[in-house]
């Protein structure tokens, strides 16, 4: 049984939980996961709990996918990334607004090369608007959207909730967004 995404290419950029669960999933639907991370690796890499040096927060979301480090603040490391994203489907990416855009890596720059690529793009506060700028995780989400005001002890003190629902459903939703576009045609250029 072949899986619907077989031959599609992604390029995971994303760090921490929304965009990894959304690249995880394309992976579980059969697409080839590339993960860019810094050298210093993505931040749950340190999390807990952990066996030996591997993190279980970490591997849970990031099994399975092909990693590369690239530290894109070096000369040249931005042409490696472009290279690669020549070869996706899709690129997925989580940073905040105009960050990808100020690495050269922004849909515009990688459609020009590449321009059937499926660009995914989460932010805690949208592309736009007066809080756009903001960095958030899913902590951020709860405490702003009054989630946290609704669980714990009643008059108590506001408590997160139990898991980091809002980055999951924001990876699930995305996920779902790219599986019900049609297939654009090729699968990727090339092979690394």
């Amino acid at each position: 049984m072949s899986l619907p995404l077989e031959g599609v290419r992604v390029i995971d950029f994303s760090r921490v939980l929304a965009g990894p669960h959304c690249a995880k999933h394309l992976l579980d639907l059969g697409a080839d996961v590339i993960k860019v991370e810094p050298p210093r690796g993505d931040l749950t890499r340190q999390a807990f709990p952990r066996s030996g040096d591997i993190s279980g927060y970490y591997a849970q979301q990031n099994a399975g996918k092909r990693n590369i480090s690239i530290d894109l603040n070096v000369a040249g490391a931005r042409d490696v990334a472009l290279k690669l994203c020549d070869t996706a489907d899709i690129v997925v990416e989580n940073f905040r607004p105009g960050v990808m855009q100020r690495m050269g890596l922004g849909y515009e720059d990688l459609a020009r090369e590449n321009p059937k690529l499926i660009f995914v793009s989460m932010s805690g506060f949208g592309a736009s608007g007066p809080d756009s700028e903001k960095g958030a995780f899913d902590l951020t989400i709860q405490a702003e959207g009054g989630y946290m005001s609704i669980t714990g002890e009643r008059n108590g003190t506001p408590i997160k909730l139990g898991t980091s629902a809002f980055d999951l459903v924001c990876g699930q939703y995305a996920m779902s967004a790219v599986a019900i576009m049609p297939r654009h045609a090729a699968p990727s250029r090339g092979a690394t």
